[in-house]
Parts: C-alpha cells; sequence; structure tokens
C-alpha cells in the first residue's frame, strides 16, 4: 500500500465503520501493517485507513520499534478531557515532543492533547475491547482517532496557534 499524502481529498473526509469482518478486512490490516513497518523515514508509530486511501474506521499503533502492532477497528472515545498533555519546547526541539504525520512529511509541530483516555474499539474477529491509553500512547490514539474524523495534525495546530517547523537537511525551521 501507499501512503496518500496531502492534498489527497480521502484524508479530508470522515471515514466510514466497518461492516465486514471477512477475509477481505482481514488483507486490508495485514497490507496496513506491511506498509506501516515499512515507514523508516521517519518511522511511523500510527496509520489509519485513510493515510492509504481507504474511508475505513481501522488504525493501527506501533509506539516503539519493538512493539507488537495493535489494530483498532470502529473505535470510540469514552471519555472527556481528563488533563492535557502540553509542549513547551523551544527550538533546539525534542523530536518527541512534536507530533508529525506520514500524511505530511517533513513537517512537524506541537500538539495539546489529552493525557489520558478511555477507548472501546473491535479487533479483525468483532470482538470488543476496551482500554485506557495515558501518555505517548494516548497521544497516537488521539492523532490516529482524528484522521479517522478527517482532522490532521496541523489543523490542530493551528487552533491552538501554534507553531510549525519544516525539517531540511536534518534541522527543524519554524513556517512563518
Amino acid at each position: 500500500m501507499k501512503i496518500v499524502t496531502i492534498p489527497e481529498k480521502v484524508l479530508f473526509k470522515k471515514a466510514k465503520p466497518v461492516k465486514d469482518f471477512d477475509a477481505s478486512l482481514e488483507k486490508i490490516v495485514h497490507d496496513m501493517k506491511k506498509t506501516l513497518n515499512a515507514a523508516t523515514d521517519p518511522v511511523g508509530v500510527g496509520l489509519a485507513a485513510p493515510q492509504v486511501g481507504l474511508p475505513l474506521r481501522i488504525f493501527l499503533m506501533k509506539p516503539t520499534e519493538k512493539s507488537a502492532i495493535r489494530v483498532f477497528i470502529n473505535p470510540e472515545k469514552l471519555n472527556k478531557t481528563i488533563t492535557k498533555h502540553t509542549h513547551t519546547h523551544s527550538p533546539p526541539l525534542d523530536d518527541n515532543a512534536l507530533e508529525g504525520c506520514l500524511s505530511i512529511p517533513r513537517i512537524w509541530g506541537p500538539v495539546q492533547r489529552e493525557a489520558t483516555l478511555s477507548l472501546q474499539w473491535v479487533d479483525t474477529k468483532g470482538t470488543k475491547h476496551e482500554q485506557v491509553f495515558e501518555g505517548f500512547e494516548a497521544v497516537i490514539v488521539q492523532h490516529e482517532l482524528d484522521h479517522l474524523d478527517g482532522v490532521l495534525f496541523t489543523q490542530r495546530i493551528a487552533e491552538q496557534k501554534g507553531v510549525m517547523y519544516e525539517e531540511k537537511k536534518g534541522k527543524l525551521y519554524e513556517l512563518l
């Protein structure tokens, strides 16, 4: 699968729930896993179906290189804002303090996200799961949920009146 980039229209549309839990879904998930594992510049920690051109409510998460890839189908956030995860870094920036996106290459920025959230989803067999996510995993989940709703992290930065950075030759430069 190829990762689509802006201005691809699928990235700005709300994805549709998965209805058929069949071999076709298994193939989509298998191919998305291969695509996420192949993303090395930068390394991907999450991938939503719209990012591979599919308007479906599916996302994957792999918070570390050694983590198993987790699959989330038809995810729903279960709680209101608990706390905010904020970034207050000034250049030089810690890469971990900035969000980026495989569909918006070389652009980075701080996004305020909830530090904790509860999520409900189903797996490829249709089995329901629920879990509370914290810290970096909570950030990934929220970033991917935004993808499923047609919202990109750059929109969040703009809403929060934040600063975006462009990566050039391994250095970050503030976008004006």
